[in-house]
């Protein structure tokens, strides 16, 4: 596999430089890292990133903090400009060591839109860029994982389920696919995962979700089409997992702390 290759940002004055990157749906940019601090965020469409298997969906309302480099996918489920801003290391007080969600309410929304108008005068942008760096509030949001497991008969069961989450066909029926025990499927994916069947399922499900609510489709349309048979059953799935309801996960609400115990 190539090594993912550093990406130069654009260069300005000040300590944070604007990049606009239109994305159609379904359309990714391969994995790269900055040499800089990156705020990745959209102020229409829902992008998503990836950092290894773990998977951020973001609606306008938030965006992500990815510190310089980190190795990282962005996409797109709907047709979006990726507005992503990027600060030199040497001159931000923000010292996150970790890909962080942060909340976007209007105030952040418009100063981002105001550093991006290229005949901003310096002055201007340097108080621009101090407002921001005290905007950047982080969400305790519990990411979903979505664990790739490298032995065959796993990754084919693995690859059935990420083409279609609704498919509910149990783990016997998987296990006779591939031409092994409900046993040794059990185990393998346990080994390869660190996660069982059904929690493993459910996190698929769940990351599957998220991008169709944050397009604004309902409750109940979202868990049918990711294999819930019911809203309240696919909303105390979410719950049990991220520990906070899709609508406060999405829109930048706090969360509590979760165990996911339940799902093992």
């Amino acid at each position: 596999m190539t090594k993912p290759a550093p990406c130069a940002a654009p260069t300005g004055v000040g300590a944070i430089t604007v990049g606009n990157f239109p994305l159609s749906a379904g359309e990714w940019i391969p994995a790269h890292s900055h040499p800089q601090h990156q705020l990745a965020w959209t102020r229409r469409g829902v992008l998503g990133v990836a950092v290894d298997d773990t998977y951020w969906v973001l609606p306008p309302t938030r965006a992500l903090w990815l510190p310089m480099g980190v190795v990282h996918r962005t996409g797109a489920t709907r047709d979006a400009v990726l507005r992503s801003l990027y600060l030199k290391p040497d001159r931000c007080a923000l010292r996150w060591t970790e890909p962080t969600p942060v909340a976007v309410d209007g105030l952040l929304a418009h100063l981002i839109d105001h550093l991006n108008r290229p005949e901003l005068a310096d002055d201007a942008r340097l108080r621009a860029e101090a407002v921001v760096l005290d905007l950047l509030r982080p969400l305790p949001t519990v990411p979903i994982d979505v664990p790739h497991p490298v032995d065959a008969r796993v990754r084919a069961v693995a690859d059935e389920l990420l083409a279609d989450p609704a498919d509910s066909r149990s783990l016997d029926a998987y296990a006779r696919v591939v031409g092994v025990s409900r046993r040794t499927l059990t185990r393998l994916f346990a080994h390869d995962t660190g996660m069982s069947f059904d929690r493993w399922r459910t996190h698929v499900r769940l990351r599957a979700a998220l991008p169709l609510l944050a397009e604004g489709q309902s409750v109940s349309r979202v868990a049918h089409a990711v294999g819930y048979a019911t809203p309240s059953a696919f909303l105390a799935a979410f719950r049990r997992t991220v520990g906070t309801s899709p609508g406060q996960y999405l829109n930048g609400d706090a969360v509590t702390e979760t165990s996911d115990t339940s799902a093992r």
